[in-house]
């Protein structure tokens, strides 16, 4: 066998050996891939429940027609329903929406890893000062703490990674939204006094999209 008929067997030896590697490659990905959704299947990961458990009312006020300030502290529970599956959260900012409008500035919650059937409480201060909005919200407002009741939404935005065992999956947009009727002055729902700022328990269920 002449040298040039050897150099071309060995290049058809190398492109064969390539070409088993490359597909025990693709059959080996092809397999965890599998695996990995037959035991995401089989577990089956909810979305985690949210309650808008109080609203803490420090100011709100309309100092002009288009013009309104806000400080609120609210207390949210999440829950883990998951038996096998802990939550990563990431990324979470809170913040009030009136009439589809936001007048409060966003508020991070810190990064936080929840376990199995676990429950997280958080309350953050969501404020807005001099934030300016259409002008007929701003009347709608007054009449509103005229009328003795508010209608507002606490919404949340973030991000949750799964974990089930040593495997930890991508980050899912979460979005969750409170809606928040608080009785300012209703005598039959009175708030407590705190300080300087009213307090009033709601218990309210909110919706959660991941």
């Amino acid at each position: 066998m002449s040298e040039k008929d050897c150099n071309h067997s060995n290049k058809d030896h190398r492109r064969k050996l390539l070409r088993r590697c490359c597909g025990g490659l693709l059959i080996f990905n092809f397999i965890v891939l599998i695996i990995i959704l037959l035991v995401w299947s089989i577990l089956q990961p909810r979305k985690p429940r949210f309650t808008l458990q109080d609203a803490t009312i420090f100011n709100l006020n309309v100092s002009a027609p288009n013009v309104i300030s806000t400080t609120i502290q609210v207390t949210v529970n999440s829950h883990n329903p998951n038996s096998k599956i802990g939550i990563y959260y990431d990324r979470m900012n809170v913040y009030a929406i009136y009439h589809s409008q936001q007048i409060t500035y966003y508020t991070a919650i810190p990064p936080v890893y929840q376990g199995t059937k676990e429950d997280n409480v958080w309350s953050p201060f969501i404020y807005g000062d001099n934030v300016p909005v259409a002008p007929y919200n701003g009347q709608a407002l007054g009449e509103d703490q005229s009328d003795g009741a508010i209608n507002m939404l606490i919404k949340i935005n973030g991000r949750v990674k799964w974990k089930c065992g040593s495997f930890i999956s991508g980050r899912y947009h979460l979005h969750i939204t409170c809606p928040a009727y608080i009785p300012l002055g209703n005598s039959k729902n009175t708030g407590i006094v705190v300080g300087n700022a009213v307090k009033y328990k709601l218990s309210q269920s909110c919706s959660v999209s991941v």
